[in-house]
Order: C-alpha cells, then sequence, then structure tokens
C-alpha cells in the first residue's frame, strides 16, 4: 500500500515539474496576441493530418507531434515557432522537443484551435 501512495506521489510530482517547465519554456498567447506574430514566425499545426484536414488556421503547416523527432530539421532556428494543437495539451510536449533541439523562440495558441475564431482552411473533399 506504501508503496503504491509512494508512486501516485511520484507521478503527481513529475506532472507537476513539466507542466511548469513547459509554460516557462514557451508563451503562451490569446488569440489576439497570436494573430498579431503568427504571419511572422513559423506557424506549426501538431495536430494529425486528419484533425488538419478537418481544418486548420490558414498558413499553418502540418507536423504532427508523433512526427517531431523525424522532422526537426525542418524548423529554422532563426524565426519564432507558433504552436498548436486542439486544445492546448500537446503543445507542452513539442516545445520541449523544440526546446531541446535549440529553438528558443517558441509560443502557443491559448486553448488551441477549438478556441480559434479567425480564417480557416478545410480540406475540399
Amino acid at each position: 500500500m506504501m508503496t503504491l501512495i509512494i508512486v501516485i506521489a511520484a507521478i503527481i510530482i513529475y506532472s507537476l515539474v513539466m507542466f511548469f517547465y513547459q509554460r516557462r519554456i514557451m508563451k503562451t498567447l490569446t488569440e489576439e496576441e497570436f494573430r498579431s506574430g503568427y504571419r511572422k514566425a513559423q506557424l506549426i499545426d501538431i495536430r494529425e493530418p486528419n484533425e488538419f484536414e478537418n481544418g486548420h488556421i490558414l498558413g499553418a503547416r502540418n507536423i504532427p507531434l508523433s512526427q517531431f523527432r523525424m522532422r526537426i530539421k525542418e524548423f529554422r532556428k532563426d524565426q519564432p515557432v507558433y504552436l498548436y494543437c486542439q486544445s492546448g495539451m500537446r503543445t507542452g510536449r513539442a516545445a520541449q522537443i523544440l526546446r531541446r533541439n535549440g529553438i528558443k523562440d517558441i509560443y502557443d495558441l491559448k486553448g488551441g484551435f477549438k478556441t480559434w475564431n479567425g480564417k480557416v482552411k478545410t480540406k475540399n473533399k
């Protein structure tokens, strides 16, 4: 029983540490702030291709989180990276990968794509 409590406590502590680390290495922007800067940046939709095709921010490139490590060379280190996913939960993991690879100017959309009210492109079927 005591082992279980220790394991649960360790998981909670690790989760909190990672949450605060992710918040420190990227800046979360409101939609207005995000909109004012993303045209001068690398706008990356980290959702899976099927999510991207159902609608994405106009001008975004799709580099799914599941492919980040393989596609890290597609990122430029001299330009800010604006990330978004569906709800804002996956961007922290993406930011960690970018940071480990020398990219430090990282932003994410507060609330993710589901809160976006700007222009959206969908794949014509």
